[in-house]
């Protein structure tokens, strides 16, 4: 079954459920996915882009959250992490910090990068590795964490 298909059923369930921030959540999503398949290059969804689409949603959802919280809007974050959470029910099992540092440690080891002009070499391999695993802001914080010691 892929995301449209999920994301259908998943609205239907909202619904039927009277759940509005899944609803809302759900159809922003499939939104998302018709903005996608009518932007007029013609490209094909695939599950990567699925995730880097629902990635890329948390994120402004994450940035708006952030900003509430720092304005005391709690009513308005409380929106945001109730859509973040539905949103990374759609994306896949993220990567243990630990176990990310860990790999990341094995590619610095084998690309032999030993200081922070090698950080472009790193960040290329990890964020390919790992995309859909862990986000992009995460891996860089670890890579130039490792690169810098």
């Amino acid at each position: 079954m892929d995301l449209n298909q999920k994301v259908a059923a998943g609205i239907k369930e909202a619904m039927r459920n009277k759940d509005e921030a899944r609803k809302r959540t759900l159809r922003a999503i499939k939104s998302q996915i018709l903005l996608f398949k009518t932007d007029g290059k013609g490209n094909e969804l695939t599950p990567d882009l699925e995730i880097k689409m629902i990635q890329k949603m948390v994120k402004e959802r994450q940035d708006s959250y952030d900003v509430y919280i720092k304005q005391n809007r709690e009513d308005l974050a409380s929106v945001e992490k109730e859509e973040i959470d539905i949103l990374k029910e759609y994306l896949p099992a993220q990567m243990d910090v630990a176990e990310l540092r860990e790999n990341i440690l094995t590619i610095i080891q084998q690309v032999g990068a030993d200081s922070m002009k090698d950080m472009g070499k790193v960040m290329g391999i990890a964020s390919k590795k790992f995309a859909g695993v862990s986000d992009g802001k995460t891996i860089s914080t670890i890579v130039r964490e490792l690169l810098s010691n």
